[in-house]
């Protein structure tokens, strides 16, 4: 057979990832934090996007949804408040004024201040942290530029807890020093506040604040130096065969340290920023009816550009590459425009979905979830399983019983004999509620926890159970005991 070169017409369909379609994907799955930032960046980039400050009657497209769960499908009436009006806002702020009016006879005159007067902005200054402290009291200890320099390379070096993660060794060969200097630096840092501070482990960091309060050859210090992991039990017995003390004094010298004295003195020191979870959707139980709504405080109303759109209708001479430009932007923002509010309906469509299945989770809580897969809400909403995965994905809802992720709702099937299928997050609720209840004395193994499910004929085994209790962060029956 001859090769030979041919020409040949075929049809074909197939799928075309367009930059419209990606740019739709990536506000699906965007949370509500990522979903105001996107649409600042958006309008900032866009010229032909802006904001909607005109009264809510004008706007076409709403974003506001809300409906409750007897609604049948039709036609969503939109929930619009009123947004603030550009001729709401303050008078003109006298900015050379408000930039350096900082004395310490404050008026509020607006008399120009001196030229020399210091200025509140000089007055903000970063949160200090552990480093920062520690090192405003290393200034007071007269070391040389070589101890300096020792000093730093052991505060830079201690993580949020405050405990110092690298060796000695390490300290000598990176500073190229002695090793009497490192050890006589790090015993300065260790005398510094806060007591405890720059120990290898919890036990060094408990016997360094012991010796702090003169107790440095006192039973609690035998205890964190030579036998914590019997403390963190409470294991008296153990104690008592170890250290040959009787009981009322181990239990003194146990409470001592528990009251006195923190494992992590660093971490009243740090600086790490508290990240809030801010709630996508609202789901409101009113006049026993439950309302769907969405979060869109502070996003911003868009709509095209009336300035370009008049300049396309009446300026006849434009140049043929600036009508391009101009057509491009208003063609991809009326793009961007109807995928935010594609967005919008499908989160709310799929949250509507949840709230018919797990309707009794939303009237009773936690331990009456049901199984659920993605599949379920997909074929009710009739989309794709991907759109909805995106759609729950870093989402969260407040609802009566507390903020939950939308990924909560969808859970695995326990199978259990002549009786309805259990959701697996229920079955950790059972396991935390029998933790809760439990004895002190003789707290309940995995074990006794599978028997005592199998009793309401909830099968599971031990090691599905230990994996369950890991999840919950609940900790092993032997640092659950309390010792007699």
């Amino acid at each position: 057979m001859a090769l030979e070169l041919r020409q040949q017409l075929k049809l074909a369909q197939k799928l075309v990832m367009t930059q419209q379609l990606r740019q739709a994907i990536k506000l699906l799955q965007l949370n509500r934090l990522e979903l105001s930032d996107a649409l600042q960046a958006e309008i900032e980039q866009n010229p032909a996007l802006e904001e909607d400050f005109s009264s809510p009657d004008a706007i076409e497209t709403p974003f506001s949804l809300s409906t409750t769960i007897e609604e049948k499908s039709g036609t969503i009436e939109p929930d619009i408040t009123e947004t603030v009006k550009v001729s709401d806002g303050f008078a003109e702020t006298n900015w050379e004024d408000y930039a350096n009016n900082f004395d310490s006879n404050f008026s509020f005159s607006h008399e120009v201040p001196p030229a020399d007067a210091p200025s509140q902005f000089d007055f903000i200054s970063e949160k200090p942290g552990l480093s920062a402290y520690l090192q405003w009291q290393l200034a007071h200890s007269n070391l040389d530029e070589k101890e300096w320099e020792i000093a730093l390379f052991i505060v830079g070096n201690l993580n949020r807890y405050g405990f110092l993660e690298v060796e000695l060794d390490k300290i000598i060969e990176v500073t190229a020093c002695e090793r009497d200097d490192a050890e006589y630096i790090l015993e300065v840092i260790q005398e510094l506040d806060p007591p405890g501070i720059a120990a290898r482990n919890v036990s060094e960091s408990l016997f360094l604040q012991l010796e702090r309060l003169g107790k440095g050859k006192s039973l609690a210090a035998e205890i964190v130096l030579h036998h914590l992991p019997l403390l963190e039990t409470r294991n008296y017995k153990a104690l008592a065969r170890e250290t040959g003390r009787k009981r009322p004094e181990l239990e003194r010298a146990i409470n001592f340290i528990i009251a006195e004295l923190t494992p992590f003195p660093g971490l009243p020191y740090s600086t790490d920023n508290t990240n809030y979870i801010v709630p996508d959707v609202y789901v409101r139980k009113i006049n026993d009816e439950y309302v769907i709504q969405l979060n869109e405080d502070d996003l911003p109303r868009l709509k095209l550009s009336s300035v370009y759109q008049e300049m396309l209708k009446k300026d006849k001479a434009l140049a043929k590459e600036s009508r391009q430009y101009i057509q491009d932007k208003l063609k991809n923002a009326d793009w961007f425009i109807k995928s935010l509010y594609q967005r919008q309906r499908t989160i709310f469509k799929v949250m509507e979905s949840i709230l018919r299945f797990q309707y009794d989770f939303f009237e009773r809580g936690s331990a009456y979830l049901k199984p659920l897969i993605l599949k379920d809400v997909a074929d009710d909403i009739e989309m794709h399983e991907s759109t909805v995965s995106r759609v729950t994905s870093n989402k969260y809802v407040h609802t009566p019983q507390g903020i939950y992720e939308l990924k909560y709702f969808f859970s695995t099937a326990i199978q259990r004999d002549g009786q309805d299928d259990m959701a697996a997050e229920s079955i950790k609720t059972l396991i935390r509620r029998m933790v809760q209840e439990e004895d002190r004395n003789n707290p309940l193994s995995d074990n006794a926890i599978s028997e005592k499910l199998a009793e309401d004929n909830i099968r599971i085994a031990r090691r599905t159970v230990a994996k369950y209790r890991e999840q919950l962060k609940i900790l092993p029956v032997k640092h659950r005991r309390h010792a007699k």
